[in-house]
């Protein structure tokens, strides 16, 4: 591996855009699931990582900025190479100091495109973020001033809330978080995601005719299965 330096790579390797629609398809919770129970954990960004303005999604390929903490010069690097359809993931480790994200670069990024900022790190003037109606998800809001000095590193693979992400996953983002997708993972991701929907419709319609969901979802059996004691009465009435 070479040395860790202040560093912009300008480009990252995309996916397939017809695959990256078919992911845009699908909720946080249906991407997640699809990606199992390991991998799914490892990807999903932790509720600290909320959405500035409810209501939005987003999906694309990630353009990454690792900031010292207290200084943005990285984020406005990023800025640069992004493209239409993009998803900039910013991070100074968590902190507060040094608001990563404002008003200014939004506008900006509105007019090339991007499709929105997952900022492991804080943010400001969330107010004309909103009235930008650009989706903004961050750990953190603080109007600090930033520093515009360096170190920084542009499109290299960083932690982001705790996630690995590197240049070219898959973010998606929407009221119930956000997830990174591997590129290597994607199209297995669409596949179980799809799977996951399409099995949900028939629960329902089950549901709707009068089905149980635990008898649906093999509950019950699974009490049975681990001994576990069903009272007829209440907590009370078993202490005597």
């Amino acid at each position: 591996m070479k040395p860790v330096k202040s560093v912009i790579y300008r480009n990252i390797p995309r996916p397939d855009p017809a695959l990256l629609a078919r992911a845009a398809e699908f909720g946080v919770a249906d991407l997640h699931g699809a990606l199992g129970l390991v991998a799914g954990r490892m990807s999903l960004m932790s509720p600290n990582m909320n959405p500035i303005a409810p209501g939005q999604k987003l999906c694309g390929p990630a353009i990454t900025a690792w900031n010292f903490p207290g200084d943005n010069l990285a984020i406005h690097c990023a800025l640069d190479t992004a493209q239409a359809g993009d998803v900039l993931v910013f991070t100074n480790g968590g902190g507060h100091q040094g608001a990563l994200w404002g008003d200014v670069a939004c506008g900006f990024a509105v007019k090339k495109g991007v499709a929105g900022a997952v900022v492991h790190g804080s943010c400001r003037d969330t107010d004309a973020i909103r009235a930008l109606g650009f989706p903004v998800w961050s750990t953190h809001v603080s109007v600090e001033q930033p520093e515009k000095r360096g170190p920084a590193a542009v499109n290299v693979p960083i932690v982001a809330d705790g996630v690995l992400v590197e240049p070219g996953d898959i973010i998606a983002a929407d009221a119930d978080g956000v997830v990174v997708i591997p590129q290597a993972l994607l199209a297995q991701t669409i596949a179980g995601a799809e799977a996951r929907a399409a099995n949900e419709v028939k629960i329902r319609a089950r549901i709707a005719a009068g089905e149980l969901p635990l008898d649906i979802l093999g509950i019950r059996n699974t009490i049975e299965t681990l001994g576990i004691e069903q009272i007829e009465g209440t907590w009370q009435d078993d202490q005597g």
